[in-house]
């Protein structure tokens, strides 16, 4: 029973540092990109800013995704289909 609630709280916490890591990033992604937003229509016509915005926005996204446990190619569906299918399969 000790090491159950030992195991749940170890993979909570590891949660919450994985959530608080998202706001970290989205905080700073909120900070940097209005300000290269700025210097960009301050210095050149170009639109250069776009390249760190949506690279990082969809690096954001990903991150987003894992710390509140959503995988839509690798979820837990996917594992139990998975898990199934090598089950009945004869080569294990």
């Amino acid at each position: 029973m000790e090491n159950t609630q030992e195991y749940r709280y170890k993979k909570a916490k590891e949660q919450v540092n994985c959530i608080k890591g998202f706001y970290g990033s989205l905080l700073a992604y909120l900070i940097i990109i209005p300000f290269l937003a700025y210097l960009n229509y301050r210095t050149t016509s170009f639109l250069w800013f776009l390249f760190p915005a949506v690279g990082w926005g969809f690096g954001l996204l990903i991150n987003g995704l894992h710390a509140y446990g959503y995988n839509p190619l690798f979820g837990k569906a996917w594992e139990e289909r998975k898990i199934k299918e090598l089950m009945k399969s004869d080569n294990f």
